[in-house]
């Protein structure tokens, strides 16, 4: 059965105008069950969707559509358990608006409780935030959620696992009565069922089905270093490989075509892909890349979107992305049937905590390795030449060479021709000298980088213990 178009499940033009921009073509299983639900039914939904299924604009697309950008009010709240995933969530929805006027508002801890207060004085349609700073504000008497007609539970295993559920249904609790609720969940265990029995009313869930990337043969690391050593570190994978296929993921256009202009003053043969490309710049981009005329693609997220690519060996990370779903949607890249790949991501110490935020929510590690050393790179291009020798060897050569050579060593020795031959062919690739010392990065106070996160989210902690503390003066209350 054919799969539907974003058009065909029934949304506005605005918004297949803003998909289109995004790079989105096809909707994913979760958005293609979701949307259609959302737009011509009433009930509320239970949605259980894995990180990297696009749920985000399962949900947000429809209540997008429906609400009314003259509202006042807030119309859509939704829930989530850490900054981190608040951002995403933020982010994304402010992207797939389009050009609908919508104020979409991100409430987390750590941010300024006061500017919050003044923020929410203002006109906020859609406000995404994490249990805890949303409780603070509703004792502060600073969040009006009388008129909210969609409640989204985003991650509702993990706010289970941080002990959010009596603020979560606290929250609800001041909501309209007649509002609609959306739960979204990887997992569903039995106390997750017992809320959604508890706050929902007629329901229907949806389950999809992902395709699980074969982890087992995807190596993925992370190399710490300043800002400023990631061009060099990026030099240093290229080179230290044999058979380097792969796309390198940057931040923005901007710093893809930097990035493309200045590996290719360094003498490697690069292509830039973003949204600035025409039609034909594209075509003519991918077909050099496809017969590997070029064996590095330089792009965005968005540029990327859509390319099906085969024996990639490696993606790498020049930036970190916004969110876990498009950290799954790069990896998924390598590593594809049954052949090994490689994820490789340079972190600066700022970059630090959204990593270990990428790892908790997809559930992949990532390991911590050091760059490669100048003298192993060395060593592997001489093995290299020392084999394209022996096969040309091999394959027989032609008898100029054989000519050629017996010139040459009518001059001089054996020993010195050989070496000679290889300084003039090799001399700039065998050369330590054009590698850039890197230093290891600035670290806030003795505190090793590896450890620094360890898995922990200062917000999310302070969320989840300021949670515990509510709900124990609340039971002794009541």
């Amino acid at each position: 059965m054919q799969e539907k178009t974003f058009r065909e499940l029934g949304l506005s033009d605005i918004l297949l105008e803003a998909l289109d921009k995004k790079g989105f073509k096809e909707p994913t299983p979760i958005q293609s069950a979701t949307i259609p639900i959302m737009l011509q039914d009433q009930r509320d939904i239970i949605g259980q969707a894995a990180t990297g299924t696009g749920k985000t604009a399962a949900f947000g697309l429809p209540i997008i559509d429906m609400i009314d950008s003259q509202s006042k009010n807030i119309d859509v709240l939704v829930m989530s358990p850490t900054r981190e995933l608040t951002l995403q969530v933020a982010n994304e929805l402010n992207i797939l608006r389009g050009e609908k006027k919508l104020v979409v508002t991100p409430i987390y801890g750590g941010q300024s409780l006061e500017k919050q207060k003044q923020q929410l004085k203002k006109v906020n349609n859609i406000i995404i935030g994490t249990p805890g700073r949303l409780m603070d504000h509703l004792r502060g008497k600073k969040l009006d959620l009388s008129h909210v007609q969609y409640v989204v539970l985003d991650e509702a295993d993990e706010m289970l696992n941080s002990g959010f559920i009596e603020d979560i249904e606290f929250i609800l609790s001041k909501t309209n009565v007649d509002r609609r609720t959306l739960l979204f969940s990887a997992t569903m265990p039995n106390p997750i069922l017992k809320l959604a029995k508890t706050v929902m009313k007629e329901f229907v869930t949806i389950e999809t089905k992902k395709e699980e990337m074969d982890m087992s043969r995807v190596s993925q690391t992370f190399y710490e270093l300043r800002e400023s050593d990631k061009l060099e570190a990026l030099c240093r994978l290229i080179d230290v490989e044999e058979n380097f296929y792969g796309l390198v993921f940057c931040r923005t256009k901007r710093d893809v075509d930097m990035i493309n202009e200045k590996m290719i003053s360094r003498g490697y043969n690069t292509e830039a892909m973003h949204g600035d490309l025409s039609q034909f710049q594209r075509e003519r981009v991918l077909q050099k890349f496809r017969k590997k005329i070029c064996k590095m693609l330089i792009v965005t997220d968005v540029a990327a979107r859509g390319l099906d690519i085969d024996n990639l060996t490696h993606v790498i990370n020049y930036a970190l992305p916004q969110d876990p779903e498009s950290y799954v949607h790069r990896a998924g890249r390598t590593g594809r049937a049954g052949k090994s790949g490689n994820v490789m991501s340079l972190i600066t110490p700022a970059e630090f905590r959204k990593l270990n935020f990428i790892k908790k929510i997809s559930k992949i590690d990532i390991e911590k390795v050091d760059l490669p050393k100048v003298e192993k790179i060395i060593q592997n291009r001489k093995i290299r030449i020392k084999n394209s020798i022996q096969k040309e060897i091999e394959q027989g050569l032609e008898k100029e060479f054989y000519e050629f050579a017996n010139d040459i060593l009518g001059q001089n020795t054996l020993e010195d021709s050989i070496a000679g031959i290889l300084k003039v062919a090799f001399k700039s690739e065998l050369a330590e000298k054009n590698y850039a010392d890197i230093k290891a990065p600035q670290r806030d106070g003795k505190r090793s980088f590896s450890k620094r996160g360890s898995n922990r989210f200062r917000d999310f902690n302070r969320d989840r213990n300021r949670s515990k503390n509510n709900n124990q003066r609340r039971r002794n209350k009541y």
